[in-house]
């Protein structure tokens, strides 16, 4: 949504989305239904990207409802409308364009979006423009992560050392790391009341699940090329190659468990008139 997006747009990039999107969905999912979102209701998806979210949100609205996705990128809207086509979600549209700015028509009962306040320049100053859309008593729901939260115990060196490089050349980005915990005081900011927050986490141990291990380093290798430009780490540092096996044996030997980014929502209602 705005020049601290690093990751691009590649294919290899567009596919991790969706990979990262299977396993965090049901997470995003809780956050909206506890906000209110649910059937019937027309909700504007913020940064729709391949369309991941507005599917989430199509599912949670059913065919009575709508989704509208806004994304600056062109290409990405490109695969979420043939994925909406071969889904058949005829109540979902995509358009190009930044929603905090672009006339949008009927105003929405909901306004969501996930991991897209943390890119931007001023989140409250998107906040503000896309909750214009919302009709009066709609909702504002966003879902943010903190990098903070990304720990292990016993320590596995390498899988800390990925959330290391990954938080640290986001950062350089310009892109928040911990927008996930800023959230409150950015609904404040933008004139929305003090939101309700959720708080999640992935969390893994040696013989289960590798779902976490997975995201985390094929993150890491999406962001190598920039990481070798900014001088965070060097591919031999890194080799990409051996990477999510490493992270796995270390916990695996140390018989422990790692935790991933906490994924963070925050929700608030619009005035009613």
């Amino acid at each position: 949504m705005s020049g601290g997006y690093v990751l691009g747009h590649s294919e290899q990039e567009l596919k991790r989305l969706a990979e990262q999107a299977r396993v965090i969905d049901p997470i995003t999912r809780r956050i909206f239904e506890q906000a209110g979102i649910g059937r019937g209701m027309r909700v504007l998806d913020v940064g729709s990207g391949v369309g991941d979210v507005a599917f989430l949100i199509a599912d949670l609205v059913g065919r009575e409802g709508e989704v509208v996705g806004f994304d600056r990128v062109g290409k990405a809207l490109e695969v979420a409308r043939r994925r909406a086509a071969e889904r058949g979600f005829a109540n979902v549209s995509f358009r190009e364009g930044d929603p905090a700015e672009a006339p949008v028509g009927a105003l929405f009962d909901a306004v969501a979006g996930r991991y897209i306040l943390m890119f931007q320049p001023d989140p409250a100053v998107m906040l503000r423009g896309v909750a214009r859309h919302a009709r009066p008593g709609g909702v504002v729901a966003f879902h943010e992560i903190d990098w903070e939260g990304a720990r292990s115990s016993p320590p596995a060196p390498t899988f800390d050392a990925a959330c290391r490089w990954i938080a640290d050349v986001v950062a350089r980005s310009g892109a928040a790391t911990r927008m996930g915990i800023r959230l409150h005081a950015a609904f404040l900011a933008a004139g929305l009341p003090a939101p309700a927050m959720r708080l999640e986490a992935q969390i893994e141990g040696a013989v289960a699940s590798r779902e976490l291990v997975g995201l985390t380093s094929s993150l890491a290798i999406s962001l190598l090329p920039e990481m070798m430009r900014l001088g965070v780490v060097t591919e031999a540092e890194m080799d990409p190659s051996t990477l999510q096996e490493r992270m796995a044996a270390e916990i695996v030997s140390g018989g422990g468990a790692v935790t991933g980014r906490s994924e963070i929502g925050a929700w608030a209602r619009t005035a009613s008139s």
